[in-house]
């Protein structure tokens, strides 16, 4: 993942962390933005710095999914990103298609059903 984004804004996160849950992958990036994004925040151009982010963002939505695909197995049916500038963050969240156990599950096993009247 850092690769990708490194690829896409010439400057990768120097920390990043994956937690993979039951149903979802969010990778968290710290210290994302280049120098001169630093300064054009700083400056009170935000705006600008988060289309930027978002677009590159979208630029390695396809392989980031598949990176996420090919590695767990799974298909990514859902992607969310978004940044945070004080402090430097950015989040990407991969929504995966349920597991085949979790779709064969009794209601008891897994979320419950509404009775109806």
């Amino acid at each position: 993942m850092v690769q990708l984004m490194r690829k896409a804004a010439g400057r990768g996160p120097t920390k990043a962390r994956t937690t993979i849950g039951r149903d979802h992958v969010l990778v968290m990036f710290h210290e994302t933005l280049t120098e001169g994004e630093r300064n054009l925040v700083d400056a009170g151009h935000e705006a600008q710095v988060e289309g930027l982010r978002s677009s590159y963002q979208e630029l390695i939505r396809d392989d980031a999914s598949a990176l996420i695909e090919d590695t767990l197995g799974r298909k990514v049916i859902g992607f969310m990103s978004t940044n945070h500038f004080n402090p430097d963050m950015a989040a990407e969240v991969f929504v995966l298609d349920a597991f085949e156990e979790t779709r064969s599950q009794t209601p008891q096993e897994g979320e419950h059903e509404q009775e109806q009247s």
